[in-house]
């Protein structure tokens, strides 16, 4: 039995309607006494005004509407009051709810609520709030994928086949004499297993690409001091956000930007020029360049063409090991170009080649055709503790373990995906997830 609770659904701006939501076990007796027509029929909208009796007082003409549970988002009963625009309006439908036996809502806690009354599951609830954020029609569109339960049903036969492993070795081992029973070998739970890891690694490829569909790519701007950086900050913003001198170290901090490329958002970063120095301020900045060379999803390394210095070594050699393009900016100083190398030109706002690179090394030509996929740091996760598991019980099996120790295995990845889908999900988990959502949702 869960309280009423209230929260402006629209957002806390003046504007043509206010839509006002309630929900829990007495959300219509509120309702009823506070709105002058009777409400008895629900999945129908009433057209009459919110009043407060006690100081007779007509506090605006609405149209309100009502949601009987289990069939509503909730599966509590739910009101909804479209009022006239104006804060002052909306807040006062919200303080009589609320001196009626109502209280406010916390963030999310319209979709915990649907979240725990079955109504839909932890992918499903996930899907709303990065909906809500979606910057592109892309993240959108994976977003609408699992809100509509199409992502998790990539889980379900597999929790399923999990389930058929773990119950033929729980037969096998309570009774071992029954001849009609299907004997379970090391060489089947190895087949079976092998055949999961196959989809759980297609599970996490896809995944960890829609990731960067839904969150974006994070772009660290990297060189030595005057080489361009800013310039190329401010070509692909297409606006000047960045200060350019010739001053060597005019870069002090971190300065960011987002540009749309190609359904995908680039959170591009723009770093102090890395070199030794003895301005303390500078060195700061620096060393925050240094450590966003762990942090960044891809590593744009601008160079001079048509010149090396150590100091350029030093950073190819600091950036072997991470994803990154190396593009050699004021190509117009150089008349022969290497065929194999990025040529751009940042302060004439000439990077296509730059941009074209970065299409190709995300494969993102090809985002038209998404598919659901599981994309959220948490799902992600717990794909591979899904997989670490499997290739354990898989080990276990070839060397012949029992199999109850085996099955220990088994069961923590069949528990993962539960986790997935939020069917054990603990108490702290939930406020986790549910906290980041807005007030009305």
């Amino acid at each position: 039995m869960f309280d009423c609770i209230v929260s402006l659904i629209t957002p806390p701006i003046k504007g043509a309607v206010a839509l006002i939501r309630l929900s829990g076990d007495n959300s219509l007796d509120i309702a009823n006494s506070i709105f002058t027509k009777k409400i008895e029929e629900s999945y129908r909208v009433y057209h009459g005004y919110i009043i407060d009796k006690e100081n007779d007082e007509k506090i605006d003409e609405v149209l309100l509407s009502y949601f009987q549970g289990p069939k509503s988002f909730t599966g509590e009963d739910v009101i909804e009051i479209s009022c006239h625009g104006s804060m002052i309006i909306a807040n006062q439908i919200i303080e009589l709810c609320i001196k009626k036996g109502a209280r406010i809502a916390e963030r999310g806690e319209f979709s915990s609520r649907a979240f725990y009354n079955g109504k839909i599951d932890l992918v499903q609830a996930e899907a709303i709030n990065s909906l809500i954020n979606a910057e592109t029609l892309q993240a959108k569109k994976l977003q609408m994928f699992s809100l509509e339960g199409k992502t998790s049903s990539l889980i379900y036969p597999i929790k399923e086949t999990l389930a058929d492993i773990l119950s033929l070795i729980e037969v096998n081992i309570d009774y071992p004499e029954y001849e009609d029973v299907e004997q379970i070998t090391d060489e089947k739970i190895v087949d079976e297993v092998d055949k999961i890891i196959i989809q759980i690694n297609t599970l996490i490829q896809d995944g960890e690409r829609s990731k960067l569909i839904n969150e974006g790519i994070k772009v660290a701007l990297i060189g030595r001091p005057n080489v361009g950086k800013s310039s190329l900050l401010n070509a692909l913003l297409k606006k000047d956000k960045a200060i350019v001198t010739s001053i060597p170290g005019t870069t002090r901090d971190i300065v960011e930007g987002r540009v749309n490329l190609n359904g995908i958002i680039l959170n591009l970063l723009d770093t102090a020029g890395i070199r030794d120095s003895y301005d303390e301020i500078e060195k700061i900045g620096i060393e925050k360049s240094k450590n966003l060379l762990d942090e960044a999803d891809l590593i744009i390394l601008v160079l001079e063409a048509g010149i090396l210095l150590d100091e350029d070594k030093k950073l190819i050699e600091m950036t072997k090991d991470k994803k990154r393009i190396i593009v050699y900016n004021k190509m117009e100083t150089v008349k022969e170009k290497d065929p194999n190398k990025i040529y751009i030109s940042a302060l004439n706002k000439d990077i296509k080649a730059l941009e074209e690179e970065i299409i190709k090394l995300f494969n993102l030509k090809e985002l038209d055709e998404l598919t659901p996929s599981l994309c959220s740091s948490r799902e992600i996760g717990l794909l591979n503790k899904v997989k670490d598991n499997l290739f354990e019980a898989k080990k276990e099996a070839i060397e012949g373990i029992s199999l109850d120790l085996v099955s220990i295995y088994l069961k923590n990845a069949y528990d993962a995906l539960k986790d997935i889908l939020g069917e054990e999900v603990s108490v702290d988990l939930e406020k986790e997830i549910f906290s980041r959502f807005c007030l009305g949702k």
